[in-house]
């Protein structure tokens, strides 16, 4: 374990893993995820500026919460994020559909191996690589 101050408040805590917030700054910063979502459902098409300063989260927050696929924007809303592979427009997320299949495919790819392609060794039927016996 190690003792990290907390980013939020400053007090020291032990840091496990994620961001580096102590438990009472996490609890708050899942508090306001949840008025940020409920936020959401009940005004769908609101700007990322208006969601902001409505419950008090920043917008890098906010933007972090899509990526971690926590949050999504409908297709009505004007607020997009884009694609870190293409540049293309993303709902949730970090890849685009297009790009997400296409990463899926490649890892899926490279997992599987070819059933026929690979050969057993031929063994080598010389004389002298065979062992030999003295006879006493």
């Amino acid at each position: 374990m190690e003792v990290r101050n907390c980013r939020g408040c400053g007090r020291l805590f032990n840091y496990l893993q994620g961001q580096p917030l102590c438990p009472a700054c996490m609890a708050e910063l899942e508090e306001k995820f949840q008025h940020v979502k409920e936020f959401l459902r009940e005004n769908p098409k609101a700007p990322l500026n208006v969601i902001s300063e409505e419950n008090d989260v920043s917008v890098k927050q906010i933007k972090q919460w899509v990526r971690e696929e926590r949050l999504a924007f409908t297709e009505e809303s004007q607020i997009t994020l884009e694609c870190e592979a293409c540049g293309g427009k993303v709902l949730s997320g970090r890849f685009c559909d297009k790009c997400r299949t296409s990463l899926q495919n490649d890892l899926a790819g490279a997992i599987k191996r070819p059933v026929g392609s690979v050969a057993a060794p031929k063994k080598n039927t010389n004389q002298k690589d065979k062992m030999r016996f003295l006879d006493k």
